[in-house]
């Protein structure tokens, strides 16, 4: 009966093994869009690599299948065909959606702002804490009693007690 269950078991799993290396990423390209050409169709799909789909948000625009991923595919292939560079063609398509539109952001002064914000702020919580550590160990200054004063304080705790 072992034997049996393994067997059955061992089949199932190599079955979903095979499904699964036989399932893969499915295509959002459509046939109708691409180059004849396929050094003009790998060059289109390396610049759209390197641009993120608006509506999907973390696809480039050749892993989605949204419409407006489908219109920028068009447009870099438009845009080849008119002789633009890939840097031409992901300058062009950046001003128009704004950087996020790129998945490797370009650098730029509010860029780095933004990186640097958090170790900045943790810079600034450090030092402030510092701050208040080194204000708080200063104190109070050691106030000494002289030996009339200490005489004084001795006389009233012994009179205090009964």
């Amino acid at each position: 009966m072992r034997t049996l269950f393994g067997s059955f078991l061992a089949g199932l799993l190599s079955i979903l093994a095979i499904l699964t290396m036989l399932s893969g990423p499915a295509l959002a390209v459509d046939g109708d869009e691409m180059f004849a050409d396929p050094v003009r169709e790998a060059r289109a799909r390396d610049v759209g690599r390197q641009l993120r789909c608006l509506v999907c948000q973390n696809q480039s625009i050749f892993d989605s299948n949204s419409g407006l991923a489908k219109d920028l595919r068009v447009l870099v292939r438009t845009r080849m065909t008119e002789g633009d560079s890939d840097a031409e063609i992901l300058s062009y398509i950046a001003d128009r959606y704004g950087d996020y539109v790129l998945l490797q952001p370009r650098f730029s002064i509010g860029n780095a702002i933004l990186w640097a914000a958090p170790i900045l702020a943790l810079l600034f919580g450090l030092g402030a804490m510092l701050l208040y550590l080194k204000s708080r160990s200063t104190g109070r200054p050691d106030i000494s009693l002289t030996e009339n004063e200490r005489e004084a304080a001795r006389k009233l705790l012994q009179e205090g007690r009964p």
